[in-house]
Formats: C-alpha cells, structure tokens, sequence
C-alpha cells in the first residue's frame, strides 16, 4: 500500500477488504499485507492480477487509498515487485525461471528483503554488487563471506527461491508506529531521536489498553524504497518506554546504517498480551523505579489534557543519549496546559 501514513482504523479496513478475497493474509503493519490468493482465483474467476485490480478499485472507491501491488510465486518476489512498482501500480513477475532472473539481475545487493547494508557492503567489497552476480557465485563462496546460514540464505534469494508461506495472523496481536521524515535522513542523530518518538508511542499506547509486548520490530525504509526489517525478543513482556527505547536503539545499531539514505522508521511492538498475564522480574533500582513512577504521572495527564501533554523532551530537542536507557524525569517535557 502507498501514499500517505496510514491510520490504524484505515489499516484495518484495508486488511478486511483484503479478507473478503482470502483468509490467508499476513499483516505486516503499519501499511502492508501478504495474501495467498491460489485458492480465490478459481472462486472469483480471475486471475491473480484480475484479483488485484478488482482489490486495487475497491480501495481507492471506499477507502480513497492508492494500494500498490506485487504479484509474485512467493513473498520474496512479490515484496520484491511492489516495491519497484509505482504507486497505485500491480507489478507482475511472471513464475518461469527466465522471467525471474531477468527481474532480479541487475538489482543492487541491499535490493533483496532481509539483506541489510552491513551484508550488503560485505558482498559488494568482494565485487558481488548485483543479484545477478550473487546468485552466479558458489554457495561456498557466499557462506565464507556472510556465515554458513546467511550464506545459504542470500544464495536462494538471489535466485529467487524463498520456501516461506504466508501465515495468516491477527493484527490485534501487533501494534506500530511509524515515522517518515520531510528529506531522506542521514543524520543517526535524528533517526534516534524519531524511534525514541516511537518508542515512547508504542508504550503509552499498550499501557493505555493494558497490554505488553514480547517483541519489537524496527523496519528502516530507504531512499530506494528498499527495506530492512529486524526483531528482537525482550527479556520479559512489556510496556515500559525506556525498555522499549532500548531495544530499538539496539536494533537500529545492529544495522550499522552509517551513511545509508533512511526515508522512514517503523517500530512494531508484537506478540502482545494482556498485562495481568505476564509477569515482571523484581528491580531494587531505585532509578528504574522512580522512572515507572514518573510513567504513570505521564499517562494520567495524556488521559486527561490529551496524547500530546507530555513527551521526552530529547525526541524534539535534545540528541538521545547513545546507548543508555532514556530516563522519564526531567526529559518529559510537558506542553502548556490547563485543567478544565
């Protein structure tokens, strides 16, 4: 889907609409789906490019939404393909081995989902710089570059092979925020501060309906439209925005973007649950303590003066503090505000 951020509620429509076709749809927030449409095609009697038009007019007649879309023999390819497409397009990729590579071949490394830049410089040191070129080099080659299992990994991809189904899942089990910047950001800086933002976001939000994630997922979209996506398990299930802050500060280092070209950064808290169901290890630290205290004073003021009365302040003004846990004292800056 393209065009502007989309809303939860919008979102969710768009993935009804989507069931109305198939019930093999994998939401991948905050504005994407996978769907497996081989058992719909008979049923409708179209093909699956008929289907996408007729899915593609009825989001832009009942949603106003421009969806853009990939058809493809699996995941890998029909990302692949949407993100080539121009918005409100329906890229095809033909399922024969010719038509594949040809598709592939000349697309830079960092093209193929899962390969981030830090993989992608390995490969193009060694001369491997387009899909074409990777996937003509021995696996043995690829493992002694990137690790036996990434080997193996990047050598199918590049030849187009990806084995993984299409699982349908419940968005409710998901929540995400996302944030795109005015100009293509280079600066680590400020793509920090926009995932303390997020952070920050997601935790009010999962407080606010009594839920806590066990995972969070950071997807980093570039100037290209390519994207890389990583999770990360937290040690326990939580709401709390200096853990939530952590991670995605983890998550986005990992990736040792350097000069990379980041157009949006999207955090997605998942398997998510309700807080009365999991448990919380005991901390005698004092800071960490006075930090959930703080917390709750600022979701009872957002509850009562609106989402926008308090915020870190070092999501606005202020670098976010390399590496460390982000702090709810003095960095919340509160909006001006009156009771009623």
């Amino acid at each position: 889907m393209a065009g502007p951020p989309l809303g939860e509620e919008t979102y969710e429509r768009l993935l009804s609409l989507l069931g109305e076709f198939t019930p093999v749809v994998e939401a991948l927030p905050p504005d994407a789906a996978l769907a497996d449409v081989r058992g719909a095609q008979r049923y409708f009697g179209r093909d699956a490019a008929g289907i996408a038009e007729l899915l593609r007019l009825r989001a832009l007649a009942w949603y106003d939404v421009e969806c853009t879309i990939g058809i493809a023999g699996n995941p890998l390819l029909a990302r692949m393909a949407a993100q080539d497409a121009a918005p409100g397009e329906i890229r095809v990729v033909p399922g024969d081995p010719e038509s594949v590579a040809a598709f592939l071949d000349r697309r830079p490394a960092a093209a193929l989902h899962g390969i981030g830049p830090a993989a992608a410089r390995a490969l193009c040191s060694y001369g491997l710089d387009s899909v074409g070129r990777i996937a003509a080099a021995p696996p043995a080659t690829l493992q002694r570059i990137l690790g036996a299992k990434a080997g193996r990994r990047v050598y199918e991809r590049a030849r187009g092979i990806d084995p993984s189904p299409v699982t349908p899942n419940a968005p409710a089990r998901s929540m995400a925020a996302e944030h795109r910047f005015a100009h293509d950001e280079l600066d680590e800086t400020r793509r920090r501060r926009a995932l303390l933002s997020l952070a920050d976001e997601l935790g009010s939000r999962m407080r606010g309906g009594g839920q806590v994630a066990g995972a969070l997922t950071l997807t980093v979209r570039y100037a290209d439209r390519s994207t890389t996506t990583r999770t990360r398990r937290l040690a326990e299930p939580t709401a709390h925005g200096p853990a939530l802050t952590e991670v995605a500060y983890a998550l986005h280092a990992a990736l040792g973007l350097q000069r990379a070209r980041v157009r949006a950064v999207a955090l997605r808290a998942e398997d998510l649950c309700r807080a009365e169901r999991a448990a919380r290890q005991l901390s005698f630290d004092p800071a960490d303590d006075k930090a959930r205290r703080i917390e709750a004073a600022v979701d009872r003021a957002r509850t009562r003066f609106g989402p926008h009365a308090a915020r870190p302040a070092a999501a606005s003004a202020a670098p976010a503090r390399a590496g460390g846990r982000q702090t709810y004292g003095q960095p919340y800056r509160r909006s001006a505000y009156r009771g009623p």
